[in-house]
């Protein structure tokens, strides 16, 4: 019996830790006015977008779910518009896996919209495979679409005044490295069939968007537009939808007991889009609703920058 208790008081102990720490919840308090302003967000019809898109709209902002697949977002925008009332959600078609797409998006969305006030560039996925332009698909979508995206965008959101780009990078940035030399030969990051390469190959991409983040605050300097990057905490979502079938047997039960549910994975997304006075903070990373420090190589100003130069070159613009 005693051996039993403290078994249970260990376990119980360790999800307490796990709860506190690695899976620890945070609210958003910040409370801007979202009437009149216009919103994209990534990826938008499922997760922690959905959640994002969900409390924006309950808070008056025009909504444009940014998705690839319509029919999902069609079912996004009429939850929705079911549980805010809102009727000022719509969907504009964003593939980040194509550069044409994502120019295509940007043209469209600057002849039919007057104003860009928040961009989250939510959307990622951990995969292997390449995008239509033959790019490793982690580091194709996760960074190199987002990238694209804001930089076209970048001009709407500085005629809003005081506009901000939310990007999501995730605590496995630690783990990622930018290979300059893999990229050119290989137009990737790393990748691989087994899992643990194409695992490694998102912690490059989350770094390359916590280095992006980093690299466009600097660029802003002088401008009315801020920046930030998210750790949305370990949440339930559609990310892993691609891992093997024994992967997800061994995931979903650990997923149910500790991850986050997306509302809550949302809450460090939307205390950068709504919180005042964050402004002086513009290109930092933000974990549980606050300010975290990343490690050396995440704020590395020589590295931020070849990234920079890099993706242009890659996405046509230099």
């Amino acid at each position: 019996m005693f051996h039993l208790l403290l078994l249970a008081g260990v376990v119980l102990g360790g999800y307490i830790l796990l709860t506190q720490t690695l899976f620890k919840r945070s609210k958003c308090k910040g409370n801007a006015a979202m009437a009149g302003k216009t919103i994209i967000i990534t990826g938008g019809n499922t997760g922690i977008g959905k959640a994002t898109a969900l409390h924006l709209a309950r808070k008056g902002a025009r909504v444009i779910l940014a998705c690839r697949n319509r029919d999902k977002a069609q079912s996004a925008i009429t939850d929705i518009q079911e549980e805010t009332g809102s009727t000022d959600v719509i969907y504009m078609q964003l593939d980040l896996a194509s550069l044409k797409n994502v120019r295509c998006f940007a043209e469209t969305f600057l002849k039919t919209e007057s104003r860009l006030d928040l961009l989250i560039n939510n959307a990622g996925l951990v995969a292997d495979g390449r995008t239509e332009d033959g790019f490793g698909i982690e580091f194709g979508v996760n960074h190199l679409g987002h990238f694209l995206l804001t930089c076209l965008l970048l001009e709407r959101l500085k005629e809003a005044g005081g506009g901000r780009v939310i990007t999501l990078s995730s605590m496995a940035h630690r783990w990622g490295h930018v290979d300059f030399e893999a990229l050119a030969a290989n137009k990737d990051l790393g990748t691989g069939g087994y899992s643990w390469q194409f695992f490694q190959a998102y912690c490059n991409s989350k770094l390359c968007n916590v280095l992006f983040t980093h690299e466009l605050a600097k660029r802003l300097k002088g401008t009315n537009v801020t920046c930030y990057s998210v750790h949305p905490g370990v949440v339930r979502t559609e990310l892993s939808r691609h891992v093997s079938l024994w992967q997800k047997v061994f995931i979903e039960p650990v997923a149910q007991m500790l991850f986050l549910d997306p509302e809550a994975g949302a809450q460090t997304t939307l205390h950068c889009c709504l919180q005042e006075g964050i402004e002086p903070l513009s290109g930092r990373y933000f974990s549980c609703c606050a300010v975290q420090e990343v490690c050396a190589r995440a704020r590395d100003d020589v590295v931020a920058r070849k990234l920079w130069e890099v993706s242009e070159m890659l996405c046509g613009l230099s």
